[in-house]
């Protein structure tokens, strides 16, 4: 950055969690994550419910289905370097008609209650990748150098 004009050298990283006035603030999740300086990014792709092994796990269990793809989540962010306090974005894919209350009791028991909870975007959708998917997350995790 130090050879572009104008461009502020920055020598740490920092993450603002913002809820801006006039926009709904909820505990479970923050309006807008700022990231500035010297970051290392993890990007994790969608998981599902897939074991080590590739078998599906909790089939027709949408709790059961939450808890397989946060621990998947919990090793994905672990070999990018980076934990589950430092996620400031989710996505969240649900299959239609399935119960959104009992997947996210299911995430609140898996993943706590974090002070600084990240931006989050859920959806239902039609299907998943296989028809015995309820659930998919992905997620982009920040962590300042």
């Amino acid at each position: 950055m130090a050879d572009q004009p104008g461009a502020a050298e920055h020598t740490t990283g920092s993450v603002r969690y913002v809820d801006p006035e006039g926009l709904h603030k909820n505990p479970a999740f923050t309006n807008v994550v700022v990231v500035e300086g010297p970051v290392k990014t993890v990007h994790v792709g969608g998981q599902n419910a897939v074991d080590g092994s590739g078998n599906i796990v909790g089939k027709g269990d949408v709790a059961a289905q939450t808890e397989q793809v946060l621990a998947n989540l919990r090793a994905a962010l672990a070999a990018g370097g980076a934990g589950p306090e430092q996620v400031v974005k989710w996505n969240l894919l649900v299959v239609e008609g399935e119960s959104l209350e009992a997947g996210f009791s299911a995430f609140r028991r898996a993943w706590g209650n974090p002070t600084r909870p990240p931006a989050i975007t859920m959806a239902f959708v039609a299907g998943l990748a296989n028809p015995d998917y309820l659930v998919e997350m992905d997620a982009v995790a920040v962590v300042p150098l």
